[in-house]
Formats: structure tokens, C-alpha cells, sequence
């Protein structure tokens, strides 16, 4: 085998490489939605984890992919680590349906029309093409998704094209089918071989697929093949499981242990077994000197992956077990809101799963903004010294989230296609800040308290009726603004307007009716001021939740997208009656109410 065909065998894998990759990252970004809703429904039935880790496997071509989502999902809360047990058998199963896909190779037309349609080297062009007419030329949404899929998949067989020419010569190689022979001779010489090679490549499909090109030179036996399948095996839980856990919880990391347990008491198993076998001659000697083709290994490596799944499937919990001696629990230490620090980005494997994940922790940081900001203006009415240090603590929590979810977003939005997806991050992007400052709003009544308090101030009974009823009205809104972030649900975001509207009304007539107070000399000064600058914060607080609104809507509305402003003054013309009608009743519950405040 000279230079050129080595070059050309390189050659040959980097485009099976590609197509692999391409096609994956086409299967995740238009099933996204699928796989999301397919692993958050995963149940405590280990038999469901391995279904479901199979299927997803099979669905974006990529154990590694599988795994390193599990392991993002455990840090997210979604998964619990047996769960994710029975996901990582699954992933090995569902890794050999790229083999089968290769098999197509060993199609004999045997002069039928379809099936010389579907061999390699007429199918593969045919899928380029269409791969390519559906990126250029059609414009609709998904069709540059669906015609990746289509690419990666003609790269793919071009490229084992490729490696399967480059590796032909070999068939009459004395030397070649010699180093073979010490395969068959030797197993663990080749499951060292395939394991230090996945190591290198870092694909246990591409090995598979090389083995499967080298197959075509009818050198290859069963004896040869079987060892180094299981050292492909072994490599894949080394690149990927040891890999994804690194910097992750204890859970993560007790995922990949397990991921490497369960390949290496698999491996050991079936080498046992496939060792006495093949010394007794079980199926006789004519079985295990065979040539095997590409089907075949295929077969092998699914019967293999499957059988040591099924044997392993009943000891799930003996090796968490494991997992939880090797990798210990450090001291518990009390994490306020979990549900805030699951952005994690090993969820940019799927950037669907990673924008679901997102969504929910904008949603939890809003919750938190609210508490705080009931929090603080409970203040106002009663002062207590002791929720002080509470109040500090959620604020800073809201800064620290906001920080880190600014640097998850910069990194998501380089890795997500689709545009409904691109669409929900510019929304969160802008929805945290509003957050943010809804818990800075907090934080000034809050200081507004703190203010009367030392001065020995009080609000007049008529100033806390009046706060009481515009706090309920802003206490309300807040709701709806955090409910339809934790839903996702416009219908409720567009019930925030009306009432910012009603509540923007409300301080109008505040501010009137204090001015006259002070005016009067019926109110004093720090008293007063306090009351004003609380207004403000009303306000402004009611203005955050509009925001929010807004840019939720704007997801599916280009015209609001464009001109929030144009929107705005649409509707508060009257000329939505929806609108007009919920503002209506609004005011009749506020409005009403504070106008027969004495």
C-alpha cells in the first residue's frame, strides 16, 4: 500500500467523518423538539431508559452526543444519574445503526431497478443533489435542515467510497493478511488495537466503518474481526464519557464511570465467553474462520451491544452503587435555587434541549425577582430587620445569574440553526436584563424602607390604602409575567399590557392626589418623597413586565418585532377590542377601588 492510497484512505475517512457529522447535526436540529420532550419524559423503568437512549442515539448518530446531553441534563436537574444509568445502555445500542446504514455496501441489484438504485455509489450522488437543491433553492423553514441530512449522508458514502478503493490493493497483500492473522490468534491484540485506535479517532463509527471498508478485501474473518469491535467498544467510553464529565457535578462524573464499567465488564464478559467458544469450536471451525463482510460486522456489533445491555440491564443499581464509591459525595453544601445554575454547556449538543433548559431558568430567575420584589415592598408597610440579609442574598443570586446566562447565550448563539430557536435566545437574552432590574427595583424600595425607618417616618393610613391597592395590582402583574415565561404562552403575555396600562393610570392619579397632599400640608416631606419614589418604582417595575410581553410576542409577530412603539400605540388607540375590553376590566378592578379611597 503505497503513500497515495494512505492519503486517499485519510482522505476517505475525514469525508465519512464529515457526513457523519453533518448528517447528526441535520437529524438534531429537525428533531430538536422531539428529542427534547422524548428525554424529559424518561421514567424511573430502566427498560424506558434504555428505549429512549437508543432512540436518541439512533436518531442523531452519536453515543458521545447521547452522553454528553445525559450528562448535561443530570447538572440541569432534568435526569436523575439512574436514569441516565439506563440511557448510556441504550447509547451503545443505538451507536451500531450507523453500521447497518453502511451494510448498503453488500447490496447485490442482482439486476433489479431499486436495489441498484440504493447501492452506495448511486444513492450517494442522488442524496448530494438533493441536499443541495433544498439549501439553495428552497426557502421554506427546515429545508436547509433536511438537506444536511441529505449531504451528510452522500459525504458519508462517498467518503467510505473512498476508503473502501484506497484499501483494495490490500486483498493481495501476503503482509496484510499476515498482521490479520495475528488477530485471530491473539484477541486481546485486537481489542487493544481497536481501542487505542477509537482513542485516536475519536468515533467508534468511524473505526466501525473502516473496519467495514476493510472488509471488502476478503482478508477479514470472524476471529479476526470480533476482538476489535469490542476494543472499538472500549475506546468510545473513554473519549466521550471521561471527557463530558470533566468540571461537571458528581453525578456527571458517576454517568462516565458508569459508561466505562459497563463497556469494560461487557467487553471482559463477552471475551470470556467468545474465548471458550471459540476454543471449543461451538458452530464448528468453518463459523470462525468465515469471511465476514460489512453486514456482518454490522450484525456483530449490534448482537454484541444489545446482548450486553439485556445482561447488564438488571444490575443498574449495583453499578450506580459503584459509581457512588468511586466518585463520593463531597460534603452537602445548600445551593439556593438549583433551578437557576443548569446552564450548562454541554447542553450545546442540542440546542434545542439547551434553549428548553434556558427558558426555564429565565423563568425561575423571574420567579425569584418577584419573591424578592414582595419581598422589599412588604417593607413599606412593616419594617423588618431581619429579612434584610435574605433580601441581599436573592439580589445577588439574580446578578450572578445574569452574568453567567449572558456568557451561555453568547455561546449557544453560535451553535443554534433553526430559526424558531434563534428566536426564543433573543428573547431570553433580552428578558434577564428585565429581570435583573425588576430585582435592582426591589432592592430601592427596599432602601426606601430603610430610609423612613430611621427617620422614624411613617406612611399616612390613606398613603398605605392607596399602595396597597397599586402594590396588588404590580404584585399581579409580576404573576402573569413569570407564568407566561414558565409556560411559554402568549396568550398570557398578552394579558400584561392591559394592565401595565391600568397600573401606568394609577400612579398618574397618585402622584396627582399626593401633590395636593403635600401641597395641603397633610403629608409630611420625608414621608412624601418616599411615596413618590415608590411610585417610581412601581412603575418602572410594570414597564419590565411589559418588555417581557413584548419581545414574547415579537417571536411570531415580525410586524412587532420591527416596531415595538407602532405596536404600542396600535393598541392603546382602541382599535383591538380584545384589548379594550381587558383594559376596561382592569379599571374597573383597580382604578374603581382607588378612587373611592378618602
Amino acid at each position: 500500500m503505497d503513500i497515495f492510497a494512505i492519503i486517499k484512505l485519510l482522505g476517505g475517512l475525514a469525508m465519512f467523518l464529515y457526513g457523519v457529522e453533518i448528517m447528526g447535526d441535520g437529524l438534531k436540529n429537525s428533531s430538536g423538539e422531539t428529542l427534547k420532550r422524548v428525554l424529559e419524559r424518561v421514567t424511573g423503568n430502566p427498560l424506558m431508559g434504555v428505549l429512549t437512549g437508543t432512540l436518541v442515539t439512533a436518531v442523531i448518530q452519536s453515543s458521545t452526543a447521547t452522553i454528553v446531553l445525559t450528562v448535561a441534563l443530570i447538572g440541569a436537574g432534568v435526569l436523575s444519574l439512574r436514569q441516565a444509568v439506563s440511557i448510556v445502555l441504550g447509547a451503545n445500542i443505538g451507536t451500531t445503526i450507523t453500521a447497518q446504514i453502511i451494510r448498503l455496501m453488500d447490496i447485490d441489484a442482482g439486476g433489479n431497478v431499486f436495489l441498484e438504485f440504493c447501492r452506495p455509489e448511486n444513492l450517494a450522488p442522488v442524496a448530494m443533489v438533493v441536499g443541495i437543491v433544498l439549501i439553495m433553492f428552497v426557502k421554506r423553514n427546515g429545508a436547509k435542515t433536511v438537506g444536511d441530512i441529505f449531504i451528510g449522508f452522500g459525504i458519508l458514502f462517498s467518503g467510505l467510497m473512498n476508503m473502501t478503493a484506497a484499501v483494495e490493493p490490500l486483498s493481495e497483500s501476503a503482509a496484510f493478511s499476515s498482521i490479520l492473522s495475528q488477530f485471530a490468534n491473539i484477541p486481546v491484540l485486537g481489542i487493544v488495537i481497536g481501542l487505542v485506535l477509537t482513542v485516536i479517532v475519536q468515533s467508534s463509527s468511524a473505526m466501525v466503518g473502516m473496519l467495514q471498508a476493510l472488509s471488502s478485501t476478503g482478508a477479514m474473518t470472524f476471529s479476526m474481526v470480533y476482538p476489535i469491535i469490542m476494543g472499538i467498544n472500549l475506546g468510545t467510553c473513554v473519549t466521550t464519557a471521561m471527557v463530558c464529565s470533566i468540571g461537571a457535578s458528581k453525578d456527571a462524573k458517576r454517568t462516565g464511570v458508569v459508561h466505562i464499567a459497563f463497556n469494560t465488564i461487557g467487553t471482559v464478559a463477552f471475551m470470556i465467553v467468545m474465548s471458550l467458544m471459540h476454543h471449543f469450536q461451538v458452530f464448528g471451525e468453518a463459523f470462525w474462520v468465515r469471511t465476514v463482510d460489512s453486514g456482518g460486522i454490522a450484525n456483530f456489533q449490534t448482537v454484541f451491544n444489545l446482548l450486553t445491555a439485556v445482561a447488564l440491564l438488571p444490575f443498574t443499581s449495583q453499578l450506580v452503587a459503584l459509581s457512588r464509591i468511586i466518585v463520593r459525595e463531597d460534603k452537602p453544601q445548600e445551593q439556593p435555587h438549583p433551578e437557576l445554575w443548569t446552564l450548562d454547556e454541554h447542553l450545546y449538543i442540542s440546542p434545542a434541549v439547551a434553549v428548553s433548559e434556558a427558558t426555564k431558568a429565565v423563568a425561575a430567575m423571574g420567579q425569584v425577582a418577584k419573591e424578592n420584589f414582595a419581598r422589599c415592598y412588604a417593607l413599606l408597610n412593616k419594617y423588618d430587620p431581619s429579612v434584610i440579609d435574605k433580601i441581599n442574598a436573592e439580589e445577588e443570586t439574580l446578578d450572578k445569574f445574569a452574568d453567567q446566562s449572558d456568557r451561555f447565550f453568547i455561546g449557544l448563539s453560535k451553535v443554534v440553526e433553526t430559526e424558531a430557536d434563534d428566536r426564543q435566545l433573543d428573547m431570553l437574552m433580552q428578558t434577564v436584563p428585565c429581570f435583573e432590574r425588576i430585582g435592582d427595583y426591589a432592592t430601592n424600595l427596599m432602601e426606601l424602607a430603610q430610609n423612613l425607618n430611621e427617620k422614624g417616618a411613617e406612611l399616612s393610613p390613606v398613603a398605605k390604602k392607596e399602595l396597597a391597592l397599586i402594590g396588588g395590582a404590580v404584585s399581579e402583574i409580576l404573576d402573569i409575567t413569570v407564568n407566561a415565561m414558565a409556560t411559554d404562552n402568549n396568550r398570557t403575555a398578552k394579558a400584561i399590557e392591559p394592565l401595565e396600562e391600568v397600573i401606568d393610570d394609577m400612579v398618574m392619579i397618585l402622584r396627582a392626589r399626593h401633590t395636593k397632599r403635600l401641597k395641603a400640608g397633610d403629608c409630611n416631606v420625608d414621608s412624601g418623597l418616599v411615596f413618590m419614589e415608590t411610585l417610581t418604582y412601581l412603575e418602572r417595575a410594570s414597564d419590565q413586565c411589559s418588555s417581557v410581553a413584548l419581545m414574547m410576542l415579537a417571536r411570531n409577530n415580525k410586524a412587532i418585532l420591527l416596531n415595538h412603539a407602532a405596536y404600542l400605540r396600535e393598541i392603546h388607540q382602541g382599535n383591538d377590542a380584545a384589548y379594550r375590553a381587558e383594559c376596561d376590566r382592569r379599571r374597573k378592578q383597580y382604578i374603581a377601588p382607588l378612587k373611592a379611597i378618602q
